[in-house]
C-alpha cells in the first residue's frame, strides 16, 4: 500500500481550505453583483423624477408637434442603453473597487477596509486564502452575472420585439379599418372653401390644450392609439376614439371644417343658373323647406357651423325686409353647409350658390372647381329669360315678365355652358342626377300666354319651347326631374310651409340618391310638376296664394 506523505495531505488541505474560501467569496460577491447588476439595469431604463431631463429622448420637431412613440425607437434606445449601463456597472464593480481596493488589500496583508491585520497569522491568512478567494470569487461572480444578464436581456429584447411587431401591426390596421369604415360610408371630406375645394384625407387637428396643429394625427409613429402633444396633452388617432371631437382645419388652406366632416358622408349640390334667375331665393327657400319637414318630424337638420347658421340668419332677415335676395357676388362661392339626418342616416349637405356670372362663359365654368365633387345639380331654370318664351308673351304679359328680373342667360344657354366643362372637370356626367327648378312660379302662374304649368313640369317645358332642354337633361345625366316653385311664397314675410316643403323636394330627391331615405317624403309623383297652383299679385303688391284643393 502506497503511503501518503505529508506534503500531499498539507496540499489537500490547503486546497480544500482554498477552494471553500473561494466559494464562500463567490456566492456573496455574486449576490452582491446581482443586485448591482439589476440596480444598474433599473436605473438605466431612464430618469423616474416627473419632469427629469432624458438626454435619449428626441426634440419634439417643428414639423409635426407630438412625441414620438414609444414603441417607435424610445423603447429600444432604453432597452440597448439599460443592457449596456448593466454591465458596464458589473464590470467597473469587478475593477473597482473589488480588485483594485479589496483585492489588493488582501494581498498586502490588510482588510478590505486597508486596516493591516493585528497578527502574522491573520495577515497570512489574508494574504494566502482570503484574497485569492475574494479575486477568484470576483471574477467568477461578475462573469456568471453577465451569463444571467444577457439571458434576461435577450428575453427581454424577445419580449420587446413582440411588443414592437404588435404596434407595428397594429398601425396599418386601424388605417385600414377607418378607411374601409370611410369607404363603407362613403365619407369623402372635401374643403367647402372658395379658392381651394380640394379633397382632405387627413385634416389637421388642433390641440385642445395648446392650440398646436397636427398634421399626422394617425396611428403611425407617433402613437397608436393616441399622440402626445408637445404639451403633454393626450390626441386620440381614430375617429372611434373620438378624434373627430377635435376641431379640424382644411390642410391647404387652414380654415375650418365641419366637426362632422369626417364622419359623414356629404353630398354636393350647386345651384347653377344665370344671374338673376332666383338661385339665392331657391337656395333660402330649400334651407327653410328643410326646417319645416323637420318640425313636422320627418327629419332633422342643423347647420354646420355657427357661420353657416349667421348665413342663414342674415339671408332670412334681407327677405323679410326687401323681400328680394342681393345678387351673388365675390367670386367663387363658400358652401352652406347643413346636417341632414332621417331615421339613422346622416347626411352633411353642401350647397353651393355661384354667382350667375360663373356661367357666362367656359372658362368661368371651368374655374368652378367645386363641380368636380358634385353628387347632383340644381339646374335653375329661369324660363322668362329664353328668347322663345319671351317670343309668345303678349304686351301685358311682357310688361309682367319684365317686373320679375328675369335673367339675362336663359336655362338652355346655361345648360350649354355647363356640360361641356361639367364632364372636364367631374369625369361622371352620367352618374350624376339633375333636379331642374322652374323658378317664379308665381310670376308665371299670372301670364294668360303661357299654359299652366300642371302635373308634368317636363311636359309644360315642351310645350313651351324648351324641349330640346328637357331631352338633353334625359341623355346626359342619369336621372332627371323637374319641379316649379315660388321662393317669394316660401320666404319672406307670411311664408307657405307647403311652398317652403315643396321647395326642398328637390335637395330631398338628391339627398335620397345618396342613401338618405327621403325619397318618401317626396312621393312617387314629386318632381313632375304637382297638383296645378296659381300665385296671382294684387295691384297693391301683396301676394295673394291660392291653390287649387287636393
Amino acid at each position: 500500500m502506497s503511503t501518503v506523505t505529508p506534503t500531499l495531505v498539507l496540499f489537500v488541505l490547503l486546497g480544500s481550505i482554498l477552494l471553500l474560501a473561494v466559494g464562500l467569496c463567490f456566492f456573496r460577491v455574486l449576490w452582491q453583483f446581482l443586485g448591482i447588476g439589476v440596480r444598474a439595469v433599473w436605473r438605466g431604463l431612464g430618469p423616474w423624477q416627473t419632469g427629469q431631463h432624458d438626454q435619449r429622448v428626441p426634440p419634439v420637431k417643428a414639423g409635426e408637434p407630438a412625441q414620438l412613440a414609444y414603441w417607435w425607437r424610445q423603447m429600444r434606445v432604453d432597452s440597448v442603453s439599460a443592457a449596456a449601463y448593466g454591465m458596464r456597472v458589473v464590470w467597473t464593480t469587478l475593477s473597482d473597487p473589488w480588485l483594485e481596493r479589496f483585492a489588493r488589500n488582501l494581498f498586502h496583508g490588510r482588510r478590505p477596509s486597508g486596516i493591516r491585520g493585528s497578527s502574522p497569522g491573520s495577515r497570512f491568512l489574508l494574504v494566502v486564502y482570503v484574497g485569492p478567494g475574494v479575486a477568484l470569487g470576483a471574477i467568477l461572480g461578475a462573469s456568471l452575472v453577465t451569463v444571467v444578464l444577457a439571458v434576461v436581456h435577450a428575453v427581454f429584447a424577445l419580449l420587446l420585439g413582440l411588443v414592437w411587431l404588435g404596434c407595428a401591426t397594429a398601425v396599418p390596421v386601424l388605417r385600414g379599418v377607418e378607411r374601409g369604415w370611410l369607404l363603407v360610408r362613403g365619407v369623402r371630406v372635401k374643403c367647402p372653401y372658395p379658392g381651394c375645394y380640394r379633397p382632405v384625407p387627413l385634416a389637421v387637428y388642433r390641440c385642445p390644450n395648446c392650440r398646436a396643429e397636427h398634421r399626422a394625427l394617425q396611428p403611425g409613429r407617433y402613437g397608436v392609439l393616441w399622440h402626445a402633444c408637445a404639451c403633454g396633452h393626450r390626441l386620440p388617432t381614430t375617429r372611434l376614439a373620438g378624434r373627430g371631437k377635435l376641431a379640424a382645419l382644411c390642410p391647404h388652406c387652414a380654415r375650418s371644417l365641419p366637426e362632422t366632416a369626417g364622419t359623414t358622408r356629404v353630398v354636393h349640390a350647386p345651384l347653377v343658373g344665370g344671374t338673376s334667375s332666383g338661385k339665392t331665393m331657391l337656395m333660402a327657400a330649400m334651407v327653410e323647406g328643410l326646417h319645416a319637414w323637420a318640425r313636422r318630424g320627418d327629419l332633422s337638420v342643423g347647420y354646420a357651423s355657427d357661420e353657416d347658421r349667421r348665413t342663414a340668419a342674415d339671408l332670412s332677415q334681407e327677405l323679410k325686409h326687401t323681400g328680394w335676395a342681393h345678387a351673388t357676388t365675390g367670386g367663387q362661392p363658400r358652401a352652406l353647409m347643413l346636417t341632414v339626418t332621417c331615421g339613422r342616416r346622416r347626411r352633411l349637405l353642401y350647397l353651393y350658390d355661384p354667382m350667375g356670372e360663373s356661367v357666362s362663359d367656359a372658362e368661368r365654368v371651368r374655374a368652378q372647381q367645386y363641380l368636380a365633387h358634385a353628387d347632383g345639380i340644381v339646374l335653375v331654370a329661369d324660363v322668362l329669360a329664353d328668347p322663345k318664351v319671351r317670343g309668345r308673351l303678349s304686351a301685358d304679359d311682357a310688361g309682367r315678365a319684365g317686373s320679375a328680373r328675369p335673367s339675362a342667360q336663359g336655362p338652355w344657354e346655361t345648360y350649354q355652358r355647363l356640360i361641356g366643362e361639367l364632364t372636364a372637370l367631374s369625369g361622371r356626367r352620367g352618374r350624376l342626377s339633375v333636379a331642374t327648378v322652374v323658378t317664379k312660379r308665381d310670376v308665371l302662374d299670372q301670364l294668360t300666354s303661357l299654359p299652366v304649368a300642371g302635373a308634368r313640369i317636363d311636359s309644360w317645358l315642351e310645350e313651351i319651347g324648351l324641349g330640346g332642354l328637357v331631352r338633353a337633361l334625359g341623355h346626359d345625366f342619369r336621372s332627371a326631374r323637374y319641379w316649379a316653385v315660388s321662393a317669394h311664397a316660401a320666404t319672406g314675410t307670411g311664408p307657405l310651409e307647403p311652398e317652403q316643403r315643396r321647395a326642398a323636394e328637390p335637395v330631398l330627391w338628391l339627398l335620397a340618391a345618396s342613401g338618405l331615405r327621403t325619397g318618401t317624403l317626396i312621393g312617387p309623383g314629386a318632381g313632375s310638376g304637382g297638383k296645378e297652383r296659381r300665385l296671382r299679385l294684387r295691384g297693391s303688391g301683396e301676394k295673394e296664394r291660392k291653390y287649387s284643393p287636393a
